[in-house]
Formats: structure tokens, sequence, C-alpha cells
């Protein structure tokens, strides 16, 4: 296999995913004739690949050519990341009855001095929510949340302020100390959000 960014990867007949040996880009691939007496009888080609940066360099023979095609995959993407912090504001945002029912959106990164809330929200009573979103939920996010309530219920147009620490997954120390705190924890089912998993055809 000859990828476009110049890697030449050899795999076997038997199926295995792992190349067998393989050049990794940057490199040169220089197709030549066999030279007769360097080369093992029945060779009908040589590759050369080498390495721009270093010595390295793999000498391939090729003895028969089956069969040669190409795939043009297009403009690589680049790597995107799902169900990142951002992805999890966007959808609760959206689905804020998921805090609890009568719950309404205020904003999504409400400024503060010390950075912005990821959610405010009223709850079914009118009172000022303020929620803090991880991927991850450890003891850093719920100090983080933390100083972001002491802050908030400074101004007397949002007090009191609760808040709720929400994450696909809440370690135990974090949960223990939020809920010390006062702080309610609520754990995330993104592929439930958004829309790719039957909740009612579960198990478990």
């Amino acid at each position: 296999m000859v990828k476009a960014d110049g890697s030449v990867l050899i795999h076997s007949d038997g199926g295995s995913y792992k190349p067998l040996n393989w050049m990794s880009p940057p490199a040169t691939l220089r197709v030549n004739e066999p030279v007769e007496g360097d080369t093992p009888e029945g060779v009908t080609e040589v590759w050369n690949v080498q390495h721009a940066k270093s010595d390295d360099r793999l000498v391939i023979h090729i003895h028969e050519q089956l069969h040669e095609f190409s795939h043009d995959l297009g403009v690589d993407p680049g790597l995107v990341k799902d169900g990142v912090e951002a992805d999890l504001q966007r959808l609760l945002a959206e689905q804020i009855h998921t805090l609890g029912d009568g719950y309404s959106l205020i904003r999504r990164e409400y400024m503060t001095a010390i950075g912005p809330v990821d959610i405010l929200a009223r709850d079914a009573d009118g009172g000022t929510v303020a929620v803090e979103l991880k991927r991850r939920g450890d003891i850093d996010g719920v100090e983080q949340l933390t100083r972001y309530l002491e802050l908030l219920n400074r101004d007397p147009l949002l007090a009191p302020v609760k808040g709720v620490f929400a994450a696909q997954q809440i370690k135990p120390q974090a949960r223990v100390l939020a809920e010390d705190r006062g702080i309610d924890c609520l754990t995330l089912d993104y592929d439930a959000m958004r829309g790719v998993d039957d909740i009612e055809s579960r198990l478990f």
C-alpha cells in the first residue's frame, strides 16, 4: 500500500491489519528496473523507499503484479473529536428539560469575572441555576463550579444561585464533594441526547 503522504506499507495475505513492514512519512518512492546480478531471479521491479529525514531505507522486490488500483479519498478533513464539552453544552441547552421539568435556558457561556459559566438556567420556581459541564467530572470541576457560585451569588439579581455539576462520568470523590457543598450531580448520556441510542430497548 502506497499512501499520498509518502508512507508505504507491506501487508501479508493472511488478512492481518498490521503491516509486516513499513516506511513512515515523509518518504520518497522510486521504482527501478532490476539490475542483473544484484537482484534475485524473477524480480520485475525494485522499489526503493527512502525516508526524507533519516538514512532509513526500505527495498521491495516485486515478483508479480496481480492487480493495481487506487482510491481518491478526497481532502483530509483532519481529526474531529465527537462528544467534547462544546457538544454537551449545545445539546443540554437544546434539551434543557434534562435538568428537570419546568427548566428554561437563560444563556450559554454566561460570562463572569473569572470565566464563563457553561449554562445559566432557571428552574420551575424561577430560581437561577449554574451548570458546569465536563466529559469526565472530577474534583477540579466541582471546585471550578464552587468559585462560579460564590461569585454569582453576590449578584442580587441572580441570587440565590444553585449549582449543577453535569458530566458523562462523575468520579465518586467529585460526587461526594459536590453533594457536601449542596451541588446537584447529573450524569449525561451523550448518545441518548444526540438521538443515536434507543433507551427504551435497553436491558440495563
